[in-house]
């Protein structure tokens, strides 16, 4: 048998994808043949839940193996998509493509015919499933990925099949978000650029700064003309125009922008493509486990960039930097969304028992007068007087009080905390360690998220509540007192986590894997059967 490529779809539509289909038969013949196809279809359809209730409520009906051009359109559009699949950065083989072709040419009987109607609607239910939420559990990859994936009903799909034109139905499978389209482009640009060798040779050495000159600024040159971030040259001097050039590519990259190629910018620059198509191509399974509707007003926090965005109906409209969880085990920041209710003015910080019991019970063991700015309240919520207390008879299971810290401008969260309840018990909010937004990796906290301009992001949310945000804000902060505002419109917030984004205008960004999560999520897609494919233009 002949492969289906795409070229060749429309070629077989009239030969293989009309095989199935007996072209005339009696209204006798029909009658006595029902029953066979039906009883093949509740057969195998009956081992899927959804798939078998859309058969039984729909009179056991053949889908695709019917006569008409409305059943062959479908066994078009979804074989056309299928082979198309690996545009998705899906695996071609999950779907076995050649074997449902084989079973539409050796389709006689109506028993054939209903096995094969149940098999491409198990394929295109399969691939529908892939494209709408993900290859990917995500909470198989990372206890900090408590990300909740909704899936489509089964029998929803079908019902667009059915009534709707399949090949559009097929288009509209993916995520139509601006983000998703756009990784989509830029994986497939990769792979062009895979096929042609990527980048060329890398670049040698440990720093490379203007004036410098030779062999290492001719590689850093080549590869930079051939990432597109400096036009044609013949230099051998780092120069003004390579200079500008890094500075490009390290604000596309989350560094530093001093135009040095330092550690950092040169380990950065060294990345191969196939490493670029793996973040672009987990980005794309990412963006299928998020809700489609993100929200007209939503927050977006990417953990791996570092910032916190206010977005305005797709724009955004503020960003500042944030500081995100350590790389340690009970401390990295977890993915998820939910949404914002209301912010805590002048917060009253509840340490949490995992950070008492941890590292604040053995430094009380040593000295009972440490960390005096915490009070220590028991059961019935009365202060207790440490001199009283002797700390080294308690231990993580049975330490019997509550820590706190009251309202300051030395809280641990600042003077201002915002609210989205999760189980996680994370939330954006002020710091006093002001000095940590300068650092180019910023992953100190205890997986809260810390924001560097914590006010103006308050007086935005207030903007659409408030005549005056800042003085409303303002004028609550100067109490001390702890207070709630609560915010009239509820926000989406969603904590995502990509090493590859793609913005609607330049380069598309990328970032360190700070939690080695992408790596994990690679190597699950790589299990699946998800490969590099390399495209010629």
């Amino acid at each position: 048998m002949l492969p289906l490529t795409r070229s060749s779809v429309s070629r077989f539509a009239a030969v293989v994808l009309t095989a199935c289909v007996v072209s005339s038969v009696s209204p006798q013949t029909v009658q006595a043949q029902m029953p066979a196809f039906r009883q093949a279809v509740a057969e195998y359809a009956s081992d899927d839940r959804e798939l078998a209730r859309f058969y039984r409520e729909s009179g056991f009906g053949a889908v695709w193996t019917g006569e008409g051009e409305e059943h062959l359109a479908r066994r078009k559009a979804l074989i056309s998509a299928l082979q198309g699949a690996a545009s998705h950065g899906l695996p071609t083989e999950r779907y076995d493509v050649d074997a449902l072709i084989a079973q539409m040419r050796a389709a006689k009987t109506p028993r054939d015919r209903g096995m094969l109607d149940v098999a491409l609607s198990k394929a295109y239910l399969r691939y529908a499933r892939d494209l709408q939420s993900g290859i990917v559990k995500p909470s198989s990859i990372d206890e900090g990925v408590v990300r909740k994936v909704k899936f489509r009903d089964r029998a929803e799909n079908m019902a667009d099949l059915v009534n709707g034109n399949p090949a559009a139905v097929m288009q509209n499978l993916p995520p139509q978000s601006h983000e998703y389209i756009r990784l989509r482009k830029e994986m497939l640009r990769l792979q062009g650029l895979l096929a042609r060798g990527g980048w060329g040779e890398t670049v040698p050495g440990k720093k490379l700064e203007p004036g410098d000159r030779g062999a290492s600024v001719v590689k850093l040159r080549n590869r930079l003309m051939r990432m597109g971030y400096l036009d044609r040259s013949a230099t051998m001097v780092y120069d003004k125009q390579i200079e500008a050039a890094v500075q490009l590519f390290q604000d596309d990259h989350g560094l530093e922008t001093d135009g040095v190629v330092g550690a950092s910018t040169l380990s950065e620059i060294n990345v191969p493509v196939e490493q670029r198509l793996h973040s672009v191509m987990v980005a794309m399974e990412r963006e299928r486990w998020l809700p489609h509707e993100r929200g007209q007003r939503h927050v977006l926090v990417n953990l791996t960039d570092f910032t916190a965005k206010i977005v305005d109906d797709g724009k955004v409209t503020f960003e500042t930097r944030s500081v995100v969880g350590m790389n340690q085990h009970d401390r990295r920041s977890p993915e998820f969304s939910d949404v914002m209710e209301h912010m805590v003015v002048n917060p009253t910080w509840n340490v949490p028992r995992s950070i008492a019991v941890k590292e604040y019970l053995p430094m009380l063991q040593k000295d009972p007068n440490a960390v005096s700015h915490l009070r220590l309240t028991d059961a019935r919520g009365q202060l207790v007087n440490r001199g009283e207390v002797d700390f080294t008879q308690f231990d993580k299971r049975n330490f019997p009080f509550d820590m706190k810290q009251p309202p300051s401008r030395r809280n641990a969260l600042g003077l201002v905390k915002f609210m989205f309840p999760n189980p996680q018990n994370v939330y954006l909010h002020d710091t006093p360690a002001k000095s940590l937004f300068a650092r180019e990796t910023r992953a100190f906290s205890h997986g809260c998220i810390r924001l560097q301009d914590p006010f103006e992001f308050a007086y935005a949310l207030l903007a659409r509540q408030s005549d005056d945000p800042q003085g409303q804000f303002h004028s609550v902060l100067k109490t001390g007192r702890e207070t709630k505002i609560d915010l009239e419109q509820h926000i989406p917030v969603h904590i995502i986590y990509r090493t590859a984004t793609v913005p609607a205008k330049g380069k598309a960004h990328y970032r360190r894997d700070v939690y080695g999560r992408d790596g994990r999520i690679w190597k699950a897609l790589e299990q699946a059967g998800v490969v590099l494919d390399a495209v010629r233009g």
